[in-house]
């Protein structure tokens, strides 16, 4: 199948960011084929980009998909306060359901905003019937995702050792790829921690690990734990030798600056990863008390390193939206740009509406202005999911009802207030 985004002003990532004014991409069988003016394309759809920023898909390297169903609930919180509400008292009560149900509903708010890839950190698994109603969910949405398996609590008990060997033996949907989420040592013991990073690397998983502070790194450095299978989460806090040792071995590193700056984590260390060379990627983290797209994402990135004297870029921010986004979740060459033989994930924003017009600069105009009002087209390995404004995927509106279903069954269940 043959596919022709035509006349669009194209912003591509790599191996820099650029802009190409009344440009084309042609698709084939998902795959970007072409960028350039007047590209021929016989027999092709043709999707018309004219008055349209067309740039790769957003790439969220950190999200607790299953959160959305508690959206804007820990508002005022601290990250100790929100650890305590959403953790401690509603994550307990979630159904197999309702696990499904916010999964589905946040890939849908990601794809609705221009996120084609993410990365769900998981940590609702109390049973299996509630990792498979994530798996089904994620898989049934249509967006490229990593599925973190993180354990429920803090031990490293056989059952989830052979659970993490059932998800990396499923036989996954080509979009989702599964991950190990680890909670040690941080959030759990150092002996848990290690049996989750040689279990990982038995079975060739990624290993994500929140962690901020001082130790984490240390740690890991002296356990011969650390490599580039290791994405830090956060990192606020870390010393410069941390930051070193983190580049040295490959590693890389997610930030989530919105949730970080209201939650009292620290200053984001957006900027300090990028000094040391440590390839760094953006993430919501949880809509419990952020905006759960990437367009907001990238404005408190951009703020918060200018804020503290930073010298970063709009190119650069949009690239660890895109393109470093991908490397961090071992996608590089994959897709976060639209070079050709990259899988097909591309974003069209309308550059005419208001708020987003005129358009001096495309690339600031996309990192300071745009947001998911904008958004028009959004197409994952060459798939439209959404065009003219309108997610074509059928069963959005049963996707709210039992979002909303499930969101008043759980305030019930832990005592919380009923959502509106």
């Amino acid at each position: 199948m043959r596919m022709l985004i035509a006349g669009g002003t194209v912003v591509d990532t790599d191996p820099e960011v650029r802009v190409l004014p009344d440009a084309d991409v042609l698709i084939e069988d998902g795959v970007i084929a072409a960028v350039g003016a007047n590209l021929a394309a016989e027999d092709a759809q043709v999707l018309d980009a004219t008055g349209m920023i067309v740039l790769p898909g957003l790439v969220d390297t950190h999200r607790h998909m299953w959160q959305s169903v508690l959206r804007s609930i820990a508002a005022d919180t601290t990250l100790g306060d929100y650890l305590d509400l959403v953790l401690g008292r509603l994550g307990p009560v979630f159904l197999a359901e309702d696990v499904h149900a916010a999964n589905l509903w946040g890939a849908l708010e990601a794809l609705d905003s221009g996120t084609t890839t993410v990365y769900d950190w998981s940590h609702i698994q109390i049973t299996p019937g509630h990792t498979d109603a994530a798996l089904d969910a994620l898989a049934g949405s249509g967006i490229r995702c990593v599925f973190g398996y993180a354990p429920p609590g803090a031990g490293s008990d056989p059952r989830r050792r052979a659970e993490v060997r059932r998800i990396a033996g499923l036989s996954l949907p080509a979009l989702v790829t599964p991950a190990l989420a680890a909670l040690g040592p941080v959030y759990g013991p150092a002996e848990a921690a290690r049996a989750d990073w040689l279990l990982a690397r038995e079975l060739g998983l990624q290993i994500s690990v929140h962690a901020t502070g001082t130790g984490t790194v240390e740690w890991l450095h002296r356990e011969g734990l650390l490599g580039p299978d290791v994405m830090f989460v956060h990192g606020n806090g870390f010393t410069d030798e941390a930051m070193g040792l983190i580049a040295d071995s490959g590693g890389v590193a997610s930030v989530a600056p919105a949730v970080e700056s209201q939650m009292g984590h620290g200053l984001p260390e957006t900027g300090r990863f990028r000094g040391f060379g440590v390839t760094t990627g953006l993430g919501v983290d949880t809509v419990t008390a952020t905006p759960g797209d990437m367009f907001a994402v990238m404005r408190a990135a951009f703020a918060a390193e200018r804020a503290r004297g930073g010298s970063l870029t709009a190119a650069e921010v949009l690239r660890m939206a895109t393109v470093e986004g991908a490397a961090v979740l071992g996608m590089d060459g994959l897709i976060g740009s639209l070079r050709p033989g990259r899988q097909a994930d591309v974003v069209m924003l309308r550059a005419g509406d208001l708020g987003l017009a005129p358009v001096h600069d495309p690339v600031g105009a996309v990192v300071t202005a745009a947001g998911p009002a904008n958004v028009d087209t959004v197409i994952v390995a060459g798939r439209v999911m959404k065009r003219d404004g309108r997610l074509l995927r059928a069963g959005t509106r049963g996707a709210l009802d039992a979002v909303s279903r499930s969101a008043a069954r759980i305030a019930r269940a832990a005592g919380t207030p009923t959502p509106a």
